[in-house]
């Protein structure tokens, strides 16, 4: 798997957008890396930067944005509502995928110690990267903010990490870390009052507050774990806000700590109006919010990704300041490659077409493929017309569950669609390879080999995911809405055509492949998934049929 990171510096400037976008300009200039997010905020004066790549590209487009903050921002005329100490406040690095916690503090170190030597700049180490855990907290560090680090920075305890221990007035100072993934997010209340948000956020924040008790002063903690908040007032949408750091999601969610939020403030006579995410959020974030809120309406959770995105959306507030668009603020949805996703994305009319065309992909594999996903759908379908049928409400979680994983099917098929079709396409290259010297023949041997393989494992894959849906379609054939009970035999039918049809191109890459062993393995387990569905699906359309007849 490709290392991935995610550097989320924040600037000391929020309202001169030419003087951000010299430093995004500058990230931009460094090949391997993409821009997801810039967040300006007028009232705190700041700029919230994401973007992700390669550790080797995001650590020198890091570099490069630093430099360049310090060349730009004046930290001796900067006022805003955030804590700051320096031009670039904070650096963190944070593992997307295939690296870990300690390697890419190991990346951030790395980039410390380049600014603090290159650059001339007081560099202070935090969280993963801090191997001294007494001054590993961001808070700590920036405590006494920018106006306070002309004495601070002379104090031994509070040498920095890289750098001179010499105040820089006109740049301050930074702090560079690793972290796990942190949200950035705002819950919008309706009041003015900065003290009225502060008691909210103590009331939920981990730290909580301090109370006296029999005239000694104790700390009592607030009710969500894994979260830091503060009450502020943006003058720029004139309300008060909780603006919390959620660090651990598996901790406290965000439709959790929304929720909290909501409780603490209505116990206050306050409103929640809505909320606001800072930069970008992951997936699964927003689907996990959106299952919750159907939950809490007794509702299905098994529809579609979109529209799970949609009811996180509205629960959560989330357009009242401004709209959310999911495609600019989903991680997951910015990394996407729209080539990967070529056939799913067209309209039924033009796959059909492209189908139908003089070209050989996509073929029988792309078409089982997406045969299974409908399959899988129809079987939701069922599901969620159970689960919301009158008189059945007791029963609503049992259907929603067949929904979900059937849902989950229907996802994984649709991404093997256009799979299938780049597997071949894989194939075709390797063939098209240069075959003049000894070399030559050999590198285009391994390649058709590789692709060969690969084109036996996808199919495999449609089968298999196919295969889980088809208990589904049963149980809905069973116990369902009986007014469905042709759609979930449908559904049946779909299901056996993708994990026949999968096998046969299966089959037929195998026959080109040299490696026995594999191939007698994969093709021993393409011939138990058949068999057992071909078995299933008799099963199935004899209870259809037993239905209808009735």
């Amino acid at each position: 798997m490709q290392q991935l990171i995610e550097c989320v510096p924040n600037f000391s400037e929020g309202n001169d957008l030419l003087l951000i976008k010299q430093i995004t300009d500058c990230i931009e200039t460094v090949d391997g890396v993409k821009l997801l997010n810039v967040d300006p905020g007028k009232a705190t004066n700041r700029t919230v930067v994401t973007f992700v790549g390669s550790p080797e590209a995001v650590v020198e487009a890091a570099f490069l944005a630093i430099q360049k903050a310090g060349e730009l921002i004046d930290m001796r005329r900067h006022k805003g509502e955030h804590p700051r100490m320096g031009a670039t406040d904070v650096c963190p690095l944070i593992p997307i995928a295939g690296i870990s916690l300690e390697e890419t503090a190991a990346w951030a170190r790395r980039l410390a110690k380049r600014v603090g030597e290159e650059l001339n700049l007081p560099v202070y180490l935090y969280e993963a990267a801090q191997p001294d855990k007494g001054r590993s907290n961001l808070s700590v560090i920036r405590a006494g903010e920018y106006e306070g680090f002309a004495q601070k920075i002379l104090l031994p305890e509070w040498k920095p990490d890289y750098g001179p221990a010499i105040f820089d007035e006109k740049r301050g100072a930074t702090v560079i870390g690793a972290r796990d993934f942190l949200i950035a997010y705002n819950v919008n209340l309706n009041t003015t009052s900065t003290r009225r948000a502060n008691a909210v956020a103590f009331d939920v924040r981990e730290a909580g507050r301090n109370v006296e008790e029999n005239g000694v002063k104790v700390n009592k903690p607030g009710s969500l774990k894994s979260v830091k908040a503060i009450g502020w007032f943006i003058k720029e949408y004139g309300i008060a806000q909780i603006s919390m750091n959620l660090t651990n999601l598996a901790v406290t969610p965000l439709h959790v700590a929304f929720d909290e939020v909501c409780k603490s403030a209505h116990a206050r006579g306050l409103r929640v109006t809505g909320s606001e995410l800072v930069g970008v959020v992951p997936l699964q974030t927003m689907l996990d919010a959106g299952k919750y809120f159907l939950t809490r309406q007794q509702r299905s959770t098994g529809v579609s990704e979109e529209e799970l995105i949609r009811i996180a959306i509205r629960s959560l507030g989330l357009n009242e300041l401004s709209t959310f668009v999911p495609e600019e603020r989903i991680i997951e949805y910015r990394l996407s490659d729209a080539a990967s996703q070529k056939l799913i994305g067209l309209s039924l009319q033009n796959f059909a077409d492209e189908t139908a065309s003089e070209s050989p992909a996509p073929g029988g594999g792309s078409i089982a493929a997406y045969a299974g996903a409908l399959g899988a759908a129809l079987t939701s379908m069922v599901a969620n017309l159970s689960a919301h049928k009158k008189g059945w409400d007791d029963r609503w979680a049992e259907f929603s569950d067949v929904a979900d994983r059937a849902q989950q099917c229907k996802a994984q098929l649709l991404k093997l669609v256009d799979a299938d079709t780049a597997a071949f396409n894989k194939i075709m290259d390797a063939f098209s390879l240069p075959k003049q010297s000894a070399e030559e023949k050999q590198l285009r041997s391994k390649a058709i080999q590789t692709a060969t393989k690969h084109a036996i494992e996808i199919p495999l894959q449609v089968m298999q995911a196919a295969a889980l849906a088809m208990p589904l379609a049963k149980a809905m054939v069973q116990q369902g809405n009986p007014n469905s009970v042709s759609d979930a035999g449908v559904a049946a039918l779909c299901i056996r055509a993708a994990v026949m049809g999968a096998f046969m191109n299966v089959r037929i890459n195998a026959a080109g492949y040299k490696d026995a062993g594999f191939v007698q393995e994969v093709l021993a387990k393409g011939k138990a998934i058949e068999d057992s569905i071909q078995n299933e699906e008799a099963e199935i359309l004899q209870l259809v049929s037993e239905k209808i007849s009735a």
